[in-house]
């Protein structure tokens, strides 16, 4: 996936020379993981800039270079350091466009490394999108294959709207197909990536490998789960996801993130709402824990594994 980005990031920049990128070490390292590396070699330092350590400071001057035309691309370093830059992205970068009832374009991406399973410390392991999922004017999103991150960055990149662009750390470095024909599917559409007819259980960005590895120990024992990758955090495609559990009956929700006022409990609200009658049983969800991520020691007794995912999966068949 790592490579996927790089490859995205360089053809919209080919594509368009008013994307440049800006962040921390960015340039001639090429990121922490490296998902911009040759970029600045490329394309040079104006267009790929090394900031200061001043998350404020890359969102602030983001939003200044949109309001003259650019198209910048931030990147924050580690998700835990995205707080600093909070206030510029909820308070001015998403309510830009309404302020100016849509006589400005805010074509804006922050791209955000998230999520465990590297097993680092307090700050570079964090899941926030629910922060910025609430806010009005944000739109969010994140890939979980190399195939869906190579065109969601350019779409993302393209939108005229800000978009916050989560890339799971932990599937930067597996391998995967890359179909540079076309995407195959707009930039905010969810997908079935696994058919099944007794359960659909739901996630995003890293957790879509655990839910397809869980969906694969069940068929052993002979249950059918369908997988759903949600793929737009914000807005949320809805269709497949109410289509699937029309079919099976059965929802279970699962994400790295915090359970309390979170992405899965807004999904789990709505399918209730809107699909109640098909629902054999209560949507269930699967999380982290209530608490500041774990240092790495215990972070896998944190973070849903294929194991809790079917724990889950027992108890809504159960009903």
């Amino acid at each position: 996936m790592a490579k996927a980005l790089n490859a995205g990031l360089r053809q919209a920049m080919l594509d368009n020379p008013k994307v440049l990128m800006m962040g921390e070490d960015i340039g001639p390292l090429g990121g922490v993981f490296r998902v911009t590396e040759g970029l600045h070699a490329e394309f040079g330092d104006k267009r790929v800039l090394d900031t200061p350590l001043a998350e404020s400071g890359i969102v602030g001057t983001a939003i200044g270079l949109a309001l003259r035309g650019y198209r910048p691309v931030c990147e924050i370093q580690f998700d835990g350091f995205v707080f600093p830059g909070f206030d510029q992205i909820t308070s001015q970068l998403s309510r830009m466009r309404n302020r100016h009832e849509g006589q400005v374009t805010m074509p804006v991406v922050i791209r955000i490394p998230y999520g465990g399973h590297i097993g680092s410390i307090e700050h570079h392991q964090e899941s926030p999108e629910a922060y910025f999922a609430h806010t009005p004017g944000l739109r969010v999103v994140s890939p979980s294959n190399p195939h869906d991150a190579y065109w969601m960055m350019q779409e993302a990149i393209a939108s005229d709207d800000p978009i916050i662009f989560f890339e799971p750390k932990s599937r930067y470095w597996p391998k995967g197909e890359v179909r540079f024909g076309a995407s195959g599917i707009p930039l905010h559409a969810s997908r079935v990536v696994r058919a099944g007819t007794d359960v659909t259980i739901v996630g995003h960005g890293a957790m879509v490998t655990v839910l397809v590895q869980a969906a694969e120990l069940a068929a052993v024992e002979g249950i059918s789960i369908e997988v759903v990758d949600l793929r737009s955090i914000s807005p949320i495609d809805y269709g497949p996801i109410l289509t699937s559990v029309e079919k099976t009956g059965h929802l279970v929700v699962a994400q790295e993130a915090y359970g309390f006022v979170s992405v899965g409990s807004e999904i789990a609200a709505t399918v209730t709402e809107r699909s109640f009658y098909h629902l054999e049983a209560p949507v269930l969800r699967v999380s982290g824990f209530d608490t500041p991520f774990p240092p790495a020691a215990v972070e896998t007794h944190f973070l849903p594994s294929p194991d809790r995912v079917l724990e889950a999966v027992d108890r809504s068949l159960a009903y």
